[in-house]
This record gives structure tokens, C-alpha cells and sequence, in this order.
């Protein structure tokens, strides 16, 4: 692995915002500010962690970002939950975005267990 846009989980994260981007366009214009910037940066801060992550020098360090990534891909679930329950989001495209989150989900996991062990 050369830079962290070798990383799998970084580019699927990577689409992952731009699907976050083209549903959240959507809501309504009382959202701009409220629900959808909150999804939008939730979405951004999974792979921005992720690189910041990896240009940090240690384990530790890198394992941190990598926590604070997945942190905000849980509190993203949490936000999609809220855009379906409001509406903003029809249930076909809410479950395609849901499970996309939980490859990702699933991806870090794996990726920090990974890292974990590298580092015993």
C-alpha cells in the first residue's frame, strides 16, 4: 500500500459522500443548514479520518482516526434513521444507503482490527 487511496474502505467511504451529497440535495430548504450539513459532514469525516489517520506517525495515533471514523459513520446511520423517519429519504433508497453504511462499517472494523494486530 502506497497512500491511503489504496485503501478500500477510503474509496468506498469516498463514494459514499457522493451519494450523501445527491440524496441530501433533496430536503427540504429548511434542512440546509440542519439535517443535511449534519449528514454531509458526518459522511466527509469517514474518509478524511481515514487519510488523516494515515499520514500520522505511530499506531496509536492512526488507530485513533480510524475510531473517530467509524464514530461518525454510526453517528451518520443515526442521521439517515432521522431523514427516513422525516420523510426526506423513500425506503428503497434508504435501505441501498443503510447497507452501504454497514460495508463500510464492516470494512473499518475489520481494517482496525487489522492495524491492532499489527501493532502486538
Amino acid at each position: 500500500m502506497k497512500t491511503f487511496r489504496d485503501l478500500l474502505v477510503w474509496q468506498k467511504s469516498m463514494s459514499f459522500v457522493t451519494e450523501i451529497y445527491k440524496v441530501s440535495k433533496s430536503f427540504s430548504k429548511e434542512e440546509t443548514f440542519g439535517l443535511s450539513s449534519q449528514l454531509r459532514r458526518s459522511a466527509v469525516s469517514i474518509p478524511s479520518n481515514i487519510s488523516e489517520g494515515y499520514g500520522r506517525e505511530g499506531v496509536k495515533d492512526y488507530l485513533r482516526f480510524l475510531n473517530i471514523a467509524i464514530a461518525s459513520l454510526f453517528e451518520l446511520q443515526t442521521q439517515l434513521e432521522i431523514a427516513f423517519n422525516l420523510e426526506y429519504i423513500k425506503k428503497e433508497k434508504f435501505d441501498i444507503l443503510y447497507e452501504l453504511t454497514r460495508e463500510i462499517e464492516r470494512m473499518l472494523s475489520s481494517f482496525i482490527r487489522s492495524v491492532k494486530s499489527r501493532n502486538n
